[in-house]
C-alpha cells in the first residue's frame, strides 16, 4: 500500500492549473461537472490527505478508504460548494469527519465530546500535515516514555482492547497490579501532555486525562 502514500502532483497537474485564473474558477470547474478539475483535486490532494488520515487511524487500508470517501462524496455534491469555499480546509475536516463517523460506529463507548471535536478542528485549520502529526508523534512519545510495565499494561489495556483479566493472564500478574500499572500510566501522561496532547489522547484512545481515567 506504500504507492498510496507516493507524491502524485506532476507536471500534468500544474498544467492543468494553469487553465484556470484561481480558486474560484477552479471550484467552478468542479461544479459544472469538469473531469479536468477533479482529476487535479485528486492528484493535489490524495497523497495529503491519506498522510493525514493515516496519522489519524494508523492504517493505510482505513486511511485510503476515508479519503476515498471524501472525494466521492464531493464528487456527488459537488453543486452545493460555494465559490469561495477554501478546499483545502474543507478536505481535511471531511476527512476528520470520517475518521470520527467511523469510530463512533465501531465504538459506541467512544464518545468524542464537542468541545473536544471543536479543539482538535483547530488542527485542520491551522497546519494539518504537520502539527497534527507533530502532537501525534509527541503523544506516542510519552507513551513510549512510560516505565516498561506502565507502557505494556497500556498498550495491552487501550490499544489492544484486553480486560484487565485477559491482562493480568497475560502477564502473570494480578488484576489489582494491572489496575495499579495502568492507574500510574495514566498519572503520568496527565502530568507530561499538554493540553492539545490532551485532545489527541481523548481522540486516540477515548479517555478525558482532563476529567481521569
Amino acid at each position: 500500500m506504500k504507492n498510496l502514500f507516493a507524491e502524485q502532483v506532476g507536471n500534468k497537474n500544474k498544467h492543468i492549473k494553469m487553465e484556470y485564473i484561481n480558486e474560484v474558477s477552479f471550484v467552478q470547474g468542479l461544479k459544472k461537472g469538469d473531469s479536468k478539475a477533479y482529476t487535479c483535486l485528486v492528484e493535489t490532494y490524495h497523497h495529503r490527505l491519506c498522510t493525514y488520515a493515516f496519522g489519524l487511524t494508523g492504517g493505510y487500508d482505513l486511511s485510503e478508504d476515508i479519503v476515498q470517501n471524501v472525494f466521492i462524496k464531493i464528487w456527488k455534491q459537488r453543486k452545493k460548494l460555494k465559490d469561495d469555499v477554501d478546499l483545502k480546509n474543507y478536505l481535511y475536516k471531511s476527512v476528520y469527519n470520517g475518521f470520527v463517523d467511523h469510530y463512533r460506529k465501531i465504538r459506541p463507548v467512544f464518545s468524542l465530546e464537542k468541545v473536544h471535536i471543536d479543539t482538535l478542528g483547530v488542527f485542520v485549520q491551522e497546519d494539518s500535515e504537520s502539527s497534527f502529526e507533530r502532537i501525534i508523534l509527541q503523544v506516542k512519545k510519552e507513551i513510549d516514555n512510560l516505565p516498561p510495565k506502565c507502557k505494556q499494561a497500556f498498550v495491552l489495556s487501550k490499544q489492544e482492547g484486553l480486560t484487565n483479566i485477559e491482562i493480568a493472564e497475560y502477564l502473570n500478574i494480578s488484576t489489582k497490579s494491572v489496575e495499579g500499572h495502568i492507574t500510574k500510566a495514566f498519572t503520568i501522561l496527565r502530568k507530561s501532555l499538554d493540553s492539545k496532547m490532551k485532545g489527541v489522547f481523548l481522540l486516540l484512545f477515548g479517555v478525558d486525562l482532563k476529567r481521569g481515567v
